[in-house]
């Protein structure tokens, strides 16, 4: 059942892909929070937006590239002004990309860095600073296991997510005692997409035995994480299939 929206409670969700992002958002839709999401391309963004409308939700959809500074600084002005205050923050971009260190370009490892990481970094700043002034919120990041130990042919990724970590923890440092909640959240292991479907099926096929990450069911643990008393607050949580290795 959707709860009925309040004027005064916004979720932003950068980077609402296809099945973790878009599952956070209706998440947070169907728990009555006017919900903005943001891709590079609008467009599709579109569905999501139509389903969650469909749903009794209420959802904006905004083309935005997170590691644009400026981008970045207008996106949230226009939903302070416009839509109302963001009340929860989740970054949800990826740059899961292997390369052979051997063979990586400066131009890609940046990239990937500025993608995972230095638009955490924007967007988090950003959004903090409104809601110091409220003295309270919600910053959620999506990490990886990347984030605790690199892999071969991950240098990059694993770069980039290292420092996304690092951002989260001194966040959550700085602004705890401002009433705003920052987690970080470590997905370990294939989420149930497309592109898993496609192109890892004996991945895919653990599906019947709950062997990959449901998007909903990680959903459900954001929106928790955005609900706790803040005497029991959770930074990091980790999130595996039962048979996933560690």
């Amino acid at each position: 059942m959707t709860t009925t929206p309040s004027p005064a409670k916004v979720a932003l969700v950068i980077g609402a892909g296809d099945s973790t992002g878009a599952a956070i958002a209706q998440r947070f839709a169907q728990g009555g929070y006017m919900t903005c999401m943001t891709r590079r391309n609008a467009d599709k963004l579109q569905p999501l937006v139509e389903q969650i409308q469909q749903q009794g939700g209420i959802a904006y959809g905004f083309a935005s590239d997170a590691r644009q500074e400026e981008q970045v600084i207008a996106l949230i002005e226009q939903i302070e002004s416009s839509i109302g205050p963001i009340e929860v923050m989740v970054f949800n971009i990826g740059a899961n990309v292997p390369c052979s260190i051997l063979e990586e370009t400066a131009r890609k490892y940046f990239k990937i860095w500025e993608m995972a990481c230095f638009s955490a970094f924007l967007v988090g700043r950003e959004v903090a600073k409104r809601m110091a002034t409220r003295q309270r919120g919600s910053i959620i990041f999506t990490g990886a296991t990347a984030g605790l130990r690199g892999s071969s042919h991950f240098a990059a990724f694993a770069g980039a997510k290292h420092a996304l970590r690092a951002l989260a923890q001194s966040m959550a440092r700085e602004l705890g005692p401002m009433n705003i909640h920052v987690a970080h959240v470590v997905v370990d292991g294939a989420i149930d997409t497309a592109f898993i479907r496609d192109s890892f099926p004996e991945k895919y096929a653990l599906k019947s035995q709950e062997g990959i990450l449901n998007p909903v069911h990680i959903a459900e643990n954001y929106w928790h994480i955005a609900h706790q008393p803040r005497d029991a607050w959770t930074h990091e949580l980790d999130l595996r299939p039962w048979m996933e290795t560690w």
